[in-house]
């Protein structure tokens, strides 16, 4: 079970003057209980610079921009603050590579820097004590308000060799975040995944050449991409591997081919889309940066973030290079020019963005995981926790995949964007009247073969699939986990006056509906369901509704 009210201890790093630009503030923004607002000073050390010098010669595909604060030297130097481990004798499930013992003592010296023997440190353990005694996650957000340590991976913090990252645990959920935001609106409740999937420009196309808009086979393999895409992450949906007494999440993906930024735009204020995916290329700039979601057609960050919080956008995630780095002039980076920073700051709850490159596989393996716990109701922050250790799984130490995602969330969001379940308390769906004192008219689906069965519709709302925990399980090939649903809405009448229930369709393949013309496949459409109607769920066979008297 996802529990999205967790305690949190948000933490603020920013330079304490510009005469001396190796010391630094740390203090707690908001903490679990009064005593935990505290504060500490530290020096950047040039072993840290060295550090992750070396981090950058090892693991950045990219030219990533150094932290300068001193002048690099040669040969680099492994900071001493921890000795990593014998090779020979690895802690259980912990790197014995070069470049693994590389990256876990760079992670321990971020730690040590920003906790250890400090009031910090102390705010960290009695917060961690109070999370467990409410049996939840702490919640660890940072804000690093020096743009020139946002490139720094913090995700790779771990109090020591043998412990885990703070990103890969589930019982520490990490974030970044930032102060200077505006206010989250009310948000609505979400009880299925809306999806809208955007395939942009190829990075690989130079993005101002006039002959780069694709034609022909071009096109139809950037259609076939998308298509790709929508089946993978209404597959990793259909995947919920949640128990029989958890309410599935339906998914539904729309696919948008490199739209003009005015067509993404009309998608996105035409739909109730909670999430955004988006993947192609993409620069840094002051202002966000540039999507290129068709040649020589950008969408800045800032236009994008106005559309997506007036379109109430939960969660927008971004499979392009940079998308969580700032934009640099000369050598000095730009506070607060990052994607994911814009976005946040004008009021987007979570921004999923890359630190540097990720190979195709790499962003898919974690696409599917990410979008699977997102499907069984884990908060955002934990869902990326899992689909980080299942690359940590797939792609060991050796590389740094579950480095690279980088979560900004808003600091007044709890991570929910689907509705979670509370134990021992059966959920009402938003469209169902059921609730004390609303009548519904009796309604069932009876088969028309011999012998006739019949499952009625309780409460004014029936949710059909191959699942166990659905109210009526088909298990036959072609239906999904989370097929469709039948409920009823009582603002609605026929035309001959009769009551009106309706059918929604979740299914990979759609529902067939039997109408006057023939047979019709209905796939994520939402139609009214007059009485008598046939129907048929994937290769089943057809089954009557009737609505009783």
């Amino acid at each position: 079970m996802f529990l999205p009210e967790s305690p949190c201890l948000s933490l603020a790093i920013a330079p304490l003057t510009a005469a001396e630009p190796d010391h630094y503030a740390i203090w707690v923004l908001q903490a679990p209980y009064p005593g935990g607002y505290v504060h500490h000073d530290r020096r950047w050390t040039q072993l840290l610079t060295e550090a992750w010098h070396n981090w950058q010669n090892m693991f950045s595909i990219r030219s990533l921009p150094p932290v300068p604060r001193f002048p690099r030297t040669s040969p680099p130097v492994i900071s001493p603050i921890t000795s990593p481990p014998d090779p020979a004798t690895p802690p259980l499930g912990q790197p014995t590579s070069k470049t693994g013992l590389l990256m876990q003592n760079l992670g321990v010296n971020l730690w040590h820097w920003l906790f250890d023997e400090s009031p910090i440190q102390i705010s960290l353990e009695r917060s961690q004590g109070i999370a467990i005694g409410q049996g939840k996650p702490l919640r660890i957000r940072l804000e690093v308000r020096d743009p020139d340590l946002i490139s720094v991976p913090w995700e790779i913090m771990q109090p020591q060799p043998g412990k885990q990252a703070v990103s890969l645990s589930q019982q520490l959920l990490f974030s970044r975040t930032t102060s200077d935001v505006d206010a989250l609106p009310l948000l609505r409740v979400e009880h299925s995944l809306q999806i809208l999937l955007v395939l942009g420009q190829d990075e690989e196309m130079d993005v101002y050449d006039p002959a780069a808009t694709p034609t022909g086979d071009k096109l139809l393999k950037l259609e076939q991409e998308a298509k790709m895409l929508a089946d993978l992450l209404e597959a990793a949906a259909d995947a919920n591997s949640g128990n029989a007494f958890s309410s599935p999440v339906p998914c539904q993906v729309k696919t948008l081919v490199q739209p003009t930024p005015g067509e993404l735009i009309d998608e996105l204020e035409s739909g109730s889309y909670n999430v955004l995916f988006y993947s192609g290329h993409g620069v840094p700039a002051p202002d966000g940066g540039l999507l290129f979601v068709r040649p020589n057609a950008p969408l800045n960050g800032t236009e994008l973030a106005q559309v997506l919080t007036r379109c109430q956008v939960k969660l927008a995630v971004f499979n392009t290079c940079w998308g969580a780095q700032p934009d640099h002039d000369g050598d000095r980076a730009i506070p607060r020019s990052s994607l994911a920073e814009v976005l946040i700051h004008h009021g987007v709850p979570a921004v999923l963005g890359m630190r540097d490159s990720i190979a195709d596989q790499e962003a898919l393996s974690f696409i599917r995981e990410f979008t699977q716990a997102l499907s069984e109701r884990a908060p955002i922050d934990q869902a990326v926790a899992i689909a980080r250790q299942h690359l940590l799984t797939l792609y060991k130490f050796n590389q740094p995949a579950w480095t690279l995602p980088v979560l900004y969330m808003h600091p007044e969001f709890n991570g929910e964007l689907v509705k979670p379940m509370t134990e021992g308390v059966t959920e009402i769906p938003e469209n169902s009247p059921s609730w004390i004192g609303r009548k519904t008219p009796t309604a069932f689906l009876r088969s028309l073969t011999s012998p006739s069965r019949t499952w009625q519709v309780h409460g004014g709302i029936m949710r059909v699939g191959s699942r166990e925990g659905n109210d009526l399980v088909i298990r036959e090939p072609g239906v999904s986990r989370v097929h469709a649903e039948i409920f009823y809405r009582d603002s609605f009448t026929s035309a001959d006056g009769q009551h009106t229930y309706f059918l929604k369709d979740y299914s990979r393949f759609g529902t067939l509906v039997l109408m006057q013309d023939g047979w019709h496949r209905v796939h994520h459409q939402e139609v009214p369901l007059l009485s008598k109607t046939q129907l048929r769920f994937g290769h089943s066979s057809a089954l009557e509704f009737v609505i009783d008297g």
